[in-house]
């Protein structure tokens, strides 16, 4: 591909015969990405032989492919100097623990003061993604949880990240603290997720149109009416664990949307102390812990690990020192 001009032409061979034309050109114009791919078939700017094709055209020997990959345009946001906590850092990927109340990416009534502005910022060189100059946002965290996350600085990175993801290559760990004192030690909650039949904003177990979800969930430690889960999640549904503890009657404290806000009634902690930490939580008590996966340039193997925000830190201590020692059942004292 010349890159000035940033035009590509090749020939189908037997080897790529029957293909999708929306893979090929992937192929053969590197840091092309499917969805800039699909893009440039859909604006006619890709040909076959001379004539505009639909993505999904399967190519036969001997057929020319043509095109033109637009320069790269600004984004569509500005970049801010935002503090972040970078965990590592290197020409293709940036994995960040991001801090509560931030959102990942900008969005109507979060224009500003997103992850991605702060990323922008962070990285003035960072390479086009779908024909824009921005960063590759491969998953996402809520606004209100904590936690590890990668991000892609170009767009072969953001396609390798991206297909380990929709693999279920990745391993992603969370730490949750749950109202009650879960019985079991460990679990598996296998319940399909799709959007609430009447509230649009939220994520239920029961609805029209559900995708596969599954949480494994072991407990840490048991406190004085709360439990700390170690949970590990193979899909990567909206809203996944919060939705998931909610079900299993154990929602995660300090999360409004599925029930886990005020529910001191029903668990009334022991301690005066306890009580009043958990009063004072502002946000749903949920950290992507662990986050593993393969680079997408060396192939080595890599693993990170946020440590615990302030708030879920100070509740975890005020929980830990509880006077009441019959009320401290606990597998492992310190993560």
């Amino acid at each position: 591909m010349d890159r000035c001009s940033r035009a590509f032409e090749f020939t189908i061979e037997a080897p790529d015969e029957g293909k999708r034309l929306d893979l090929l050109i992937c192929a053969h114009a590197p840091g092309c990405a499917r969805t800039l791919s699909a893009k440039l078939i859909r604006s006619g700017s890709v040909h076959v032989d001379g004539h505009v094709k639909k993505a999904g055209y399967r190519v036969r020997m001997g057929e020319k492919v043509s095109g033109i990959i637009p320069l790269p345009v600004p984004a569509s946001f500005e970049p801010e100097p935002i503090a972040l906590s970078v965990l590592y850092e290197d020409t293709t990927i940036i994995v960040i623990n991001k801090q509560p109340g931030i959102v990942v990416h900008p969005a109507p009534g979060h224009r500003n003061g997103t992850l991605v502005n702060a990323i922008l910022h962070h990285c003035p060189g960072i390479e086009a993604i779908g024909g824009e100059i921005r960063p590759g946002i491969v998953h996402r965290l809520d606004r209100d949880t904590s936690g590890t996350l990668v991000i892609a600085k170009n767009a072969v990175a953001m396609k390798h990240l991206a297909d380990q993801f929709r693999d279920r290559h990745v391993q992603k760990e969370y730490l949750a603290l749950v109202w009650g004192c879960v019985a079991r030690d460990c679990g598996t909650i296998s319940l399909p997720i799709g959007r609430h039949p009447v509230d649009r904003k939220r994520m239920s177990t029961v609805s029209r149109k559900t995708r596969i979800a599954e949480t494994h969930w072991q407990v840490e430690s048991r406190f004085d009416q709360v439990s700390l889960l170690r949970v590990r999640i193979r899909t990567g549904r909206t809203h996944q664990i919060r939705v998931h503890c909610a079900a299993m009657h154990h929602p995660v404290i300090g999360d409004s949307v599925y029930g886990g806000r005020n529910l001191g009634a029903k668990y009334p902690p022991a301690s005066p102390a306890v009580r009043a930490a958990i009063e004072s939580i502002g946000r749903q008590m949920l950290h992507a812990w662990r986050l593993g996966f393969t680079h997408p340039v060396s192939g080595k193997e890599m693993m990170f690990e946020s440590p615990l925000p302030s708030d879920m830190t100070f509740l975890l201590e005020t929980l830990r020192s509880t006077p009441d020692p019959a009320k401290l059942l606990t597998h492992s004292e310190k993560m």
